[in-house]
């Protein structure tokens, strides 16, 4: 007898998603998105293997989503035909949090609000594994291209500046303080970048 498949894993998606931006990651179960979307337990084993692999697959579509949006973000600022330069790119960068979660909100709210430790407590499929570190890559080439844009530069102190704007700027004075909806954090952010972008990575040393 063939197993059940699912017609529509990204529906699975969603019900992860909601029931995690609802009650918190702990309350995702195969059980309980299999009672939310009428999908039987053996269908969602069939298609996501564990827990750990629906968690993961939902992880990773949410990262994805927000990492599109970030090029997408950056890209518009170098095509602009204004006097937009490369710090303009990097204060959009650290702004795609508020656009992601005006855009896919439970998408953000898994992503950006729930800890990745917690939401990849269960062990998860090596494929899911593998195209978790290929999309941190991706990331990490999205700051490099930043970095040398900034200062023709994609050394680790370069790269790292880019970082603290793109990633712990957005991360101190927005996620952790709930006020992604605020619009002074929002021109606060905006400002800390510009300042430490005005500041920059230290100067590179000469090799004797």
């Amino acid at each position: 007898m063939p197993r059940p498949r699912l017609h529509d894993p990204d529906r699975v998606l969603d019900a992860v998603e909601s029931l995690a931006a609802q009650s918190g990651a702990a309350a995702v179960s195969i059980r309980a998105i299999g009672a939310a979307i009428g999908v039987s337990n053996g269908a969602l084993y069939h298609s996501f293997t564990s827990r750990g692999g629906l968690m993961g697959r939902a992880w990773l579509r949410a990262g994805r989503r927000f990492l599109a949006l970030q090029t997408e973000l950056v890209d518009g600022v170098f095509a602009r035909s204004d006097h937009a330069g490369p710090g303009d790119a990097v204060v959009a960068a650290a702004d795609a949090p508020v656009v992601f979660a005006a855009q896919h909100p439970n998408s953000a709210t898994l992503l950006l609000s729930v800890r990745r430790e917690e939401v990849l407590a269960d062990e998860i499929p090596d494929d899911i594994a593998a195209e978790l570190r290929e999309l941190d890559t991706l990331l990490v080439g999205l700051m490099v291209r930043l970095a040398i844009a900034m200062w023709g530069r994609k050394d680790a102190a370069a790269v790292d500046v880019i970082t603290s704007c793109v990633v712990d700027l957005p991360t101190a004075l927005l996620l952790r303080r709930d006020r992604l909806g605020n619009a002074t954090a929002r021109d606060h952010l905006r400002a800390a970048v510009r300042a430490v972008l005005a500041v920059g990575p230290p100067p590179l040393q000469r090799q004797h």
